[in-house]
């Protein structure tokens, strides 16, 4: 039954991480110069960004409109001097006075793509019909790149794992692995392809083609998927080599090891290990720790299909036994250094994305620790079953045997206990991908954190409806949005998107579990927004934040938001 499921449920995963939002990048904003939402009394010679992480630029990186909703004529986007991680903007020496909204998009270090938008003034604050264009991102595009680099993962554990398998365990049918050989190699060609076709989309945000497959070619993302392309060629041309010339055994083994090293690299290299701190440790961590995961996951597959045959020698299964414990070892020491480095913090653990589905894919390991125990006890009781000897004709008849003597049944129970491996190892390999795509609990962090060492600002987004007219959103900043005095700024923004003026605004805090509240803000019409220059949360925690909209005589709404407080 299983064996029937476990293709079903690799699909289903695959189409429904493959559909899901867009992660969050790796590279966040750290601070602008103006800052997001400010006023200013001239207008500034240049727009300057600066990010957590080096960052590359696209064709089309940076997109001002002024407040007649007009694209502003800029000059070229470049890197500030000495500082990959800082972008500069020339802006025109003359600009109306009014509301900006800039609409920015570039290439975090570790290949993906970020994006956001922010506002400054020049002179005041305009009720502007300017905009932030469309959506960051084109689901058909992010839908199939996400499939395409789930794929790969798993194409590349079975090939891996499969190799490994027959370097080290030496089954004697190896014609029963030819399928799974075929099927990772034709599954991890086409993959890396439409990763190389996808790739310019996918960081401009566009509906798939081939036109920026040319500048695609150009950068480390697409230099790395052409090396990738190169290496499975490579093998594949040996493979054929070997079986029409053998050639002496250290050397296959040393040219596949140094192959499947390489392969891993083209991973390695372009994903979180290739930014932050301690860049060369965390390659060759995330590469050690890819190769484990192969060796235990692919393995398990080619296990699966060497169990099929009718007589398997005990020392495969105890080969691969002993194969299965060195590559949990070496994901124990290579996770939790992996842990650590993404982490940064305990906190992180429960309150980032990253430490969430960190901690999904822990439970799915202990899930998948108990089934490989499982299989190492009828592994053992496989290797200890006695050799079943052929009684000569006429001599006496064999005594009856036993169900729990039955050779066969420590084969029946261990073939059940890897196909709850193999089930339960796509169910971690998937999440291990996942993982690739969020955000680490250390770079969120340093993105809360302005270069000043100053927490930056919290900021929330609050939709309302009044009515059947009456819709908006109100965008509320908690500055530094943490324990004591903080300025609390509100903006309201009609259903177009544009600055919106209402008769009454009222923002209050409470705290459910300590019994405080509510709190009120005491936010006062600035002229287009509505601020205050000090407000008091004196205890850390989890605060309900109520606002209180009213647009006319007769209509207002009540809407409720969480907002965590830290120290």
């Amino acid at each position: 039954m299983l064996r029937r499921v476990l293709p079903a449920v690799a699909g289903l995963l695959l189409l429904l991480l493959g559909t899901a939002s867009p992660a969050s990048a790796h590279a966040a904003l750290r601070a602008t110069d103006p800052a997001d939402g400010t006023i200013l009394q001239r207008a500034p010679r240049a727009l300057t960004l600066t990010y957590t992480e080096s960052v590359g630029l696209l064709t089309d990186s940076f997109r001002i409109y002024d407040p007649d909703n007009h694209r502003l004529r800029t000059g070229q986007a470049d890197h500030a001097p000495g500082r990959a991680d800082t972008i500069r903007v020339p802006l025109p020496a003359r600009m109306a006075k009014g509301t900006y909204v800039v609409a920015w998009r570039v290439v975090s270090a570790d290949s993906h793509p970020v994006s956001g938008a922010l506002t400054f003034s020049v002179g005041e604050r305009s009720v502007t019909t300017a905009t932030a264009p469309g959506t960051a991102e084109n689901g058909t595009t992010t839908s199939l790149y996400n499939i395409a680099r789930y794929l790969a993962y798993l194409a590349v554990a079975l090939l891996l794992g499969a190799a490994t398998f027959v370097a080290y365990c030496r089954p004697p049918r190896r014609d029963l692995l030819r399928p799974l050989f075929v099927a990772g190699t034709a599954t991890l060609l086409g993959s890396t392809l439409a990763l190389l076709v996808l790739r310019g989309p996918y960081e401009e945000g566009t509906a798939p083609a081939f036109t920026s497959l040319s500048r695609t070619l150009t950068t480390r993302p697409g230099e790395l998927l052409l090396g990738r392309l190169a290496l499975l060629l490579l093998a594949v041309a040996g493979a054929l080599w070997l079986r029409r010339r053998p050639v002496p055994r250290p050397a296959a083994l040393t040219a596949g090891a140094t192959l499947a090293v390489a392969l891993a690299l083209t991973w390695s290299a372009a994903e979180h290990a290739s930014a932050g701190i301690q860049v060369p440790l965390a390659i060759a961590s995330t590469t050690l720790h890819l190769l484990a995961t192969a060796a235990w996951l692919g393995g398990l597959a080619a296990l699966l299909l060497t169990l099929r045959a009718p007589a398997v020698p005990p020392r495969v299964v105890t080969r691969f036994s002993r194969l299965a414990l060195t590559s949990v070892i070496v994901l124990v020491v290579t996770g939790v250094y992996q842990s650590w480095r993404g982490l940064g913090t305990w906190q992180a653990l429960t309150d980032s994305t990253y430490g969430r589905v960190l901690l999904a894919k822990l439970a799915a390991v202990v899930v998948l620790l108990a089934a490989a125990a499982l299989s190492r006890r009828w592994t053992a009781r496989l290797s200890a079953a006695p050799v079943k000897v052929p009684q000569p004709a006429g001599g006496p008849p064999e005594p009856p045997v036993a169900p729990s003597d039955d050779p066969a049944l420590p084969v029946r129970r261990l073939r059940r206990t890897v196909l709850a491996e193999a089930a339960v190892g796509v169910l971690v390999l998937v999440l291990t991908t996942l993982l690739t795509s969020t955000l680490p609990g250390r770079a969120a962090e340093e993105a809360a954190t302005a270069e000043t060492g100053i927490p930056a600002a919290s900021v929330t987004t609050v939709p309302f409806t009044v009515g059947k007219a009456g819709r908006g959103k109100v965008q509320i900043t908690f500055d530094p949005g943490r324990v004591g005095s903080n300025s609390v700024q509100a903006v309201v923004y009609g259903a177009n998107g544009a600055l919106a003026a209402v008769p009454e605004l009222r923002v209050t805090m409470t705290l459910p579990a300590q019994r405080l509240g509510p709190l009120d803000t005491g936010v006062a019409d600035r002229g287009g927004y509505w601020a205050t220059n000090s407000f008091n949360l004196p205890i850390p925690g989890t605060w309900t934040m109520k606002v209180t909209i009213r647009i006319s005589d007769l209509d207002q709404v009540t809407v409720t938001r969480t907002l965590r407080v830290a120290r």
